[in-house]
């Protein structure tokens, strides 16, 4: 393990890439039991309100810690030991706002309920991701190129390969299939199946190209998500609610009161 760790992390001058890593996740866990255990009204941080009545969400030095680790990898580059340093500014300023991804999209405070399940999502891509590029993944990876090419041609396939890649992520997010599309920008025979099958019914390509003028396809659409959702629902769902705790059931609204005119 240590050999596998010199060999391919620090001699390949992935240090800060890990470091990036390993505080990302660490800062992740940290705050979710910090947030589990303020939600159980137990722990220090149980009265995180000031005293002025106002809330300071975890985002806020998360963006202030991200912007300093961004500039300061900019100013040092790859200097040791600023690079590292920087590296785990940006792993825990990112964390902290991913943290709280659903809050930023909706501009209201869904921690949580159910719309706040994506924040976990965003993080659990995030992680993927850089795993991929720690162990070498690269979407800028086209292979060495062993002379056989002009580099006329080698430009040319490059190039169309890249528009197909590009092409492919595009016409899977109009499907709403949106952490296929992240994922496969580092593996891209993810982005080509999905960019071939069925969009799911909600997304912006189903209501344009099926609906009432291709009720078929709409309504296989449907029933395809439906099945999906069905077999591996359940599993996603207790999986977020492991990570990010069980959403809270919305109020009921009041009945109104009848008319006495």
């Amino acid at each position: 393990m240590i050999s596998w760790f010199q060999r391919e992390v620090i001699d390949e001058g992935k240090l800060p890439l890990f470091l990036c890593l390993l505080a990302f996740l660490v800062t992740f866990v940290a705050t979710r039991v910090i947030t589990r255990l303020i939600r159980a009204g137990k722990g220090p941080f149980k009265n995180n309100v000031s005293e002025s009545g106002v809330h300071v969400h975890h985002a806020v030095p998360g963006l202030i810690l991200l912007l300093v680790g961004a500039f300061l990898s900019l100013w040092v580059g790859s200097e040791s030991p600023w690079a590292e340093a920087a590296a785990i500014l940006v792993g825990i300023g990112t964390s902290l706002v991913l943290d709280e991804f659903a809050l930023i999209l909706h501009l209201d405070d869904v921690y949580w309920s159910k719309e706040g399940r994506i924040s976990v999502e965003m993080v659990s891509l995030c992680v993927v991701c850089l795993g991929l590029v720690l162990v070498g993944a690269s979407p800028f990876d086209f292979g060495e190129d062993d002379g056989t090419l002009s580099v006329g041609a080698r430009v040319a396939a490059v190039s169309a390969t890249l528009a197909l890649h590009v092409f492919c992520i595009v016409v899977t997010v109009m499907k709403g299939k949106y952490k296929m599309a992240l994922l496969g920008i580092f593996v891209p025979l993810i982005v080509y199946v999905s960019a071939i099958r069925l969009a799911r019914p909600d997304s912006r390509w189903a209501k344009r190209r099926y609906g009432e003028r291709r009720p078929k396809k709409q309504a296989k659409a449907e029933r395809r998500a439906a099945k999906w959702d069905a077999r591996f629902g359940p599993i996603t769902g207790w999986l977020s609610d492991s990570i990010a705790g069980k959403p809270t059931q919305p109020q009921p609204q009041p009945e109104p009161e009848p008319s006495t005119h």
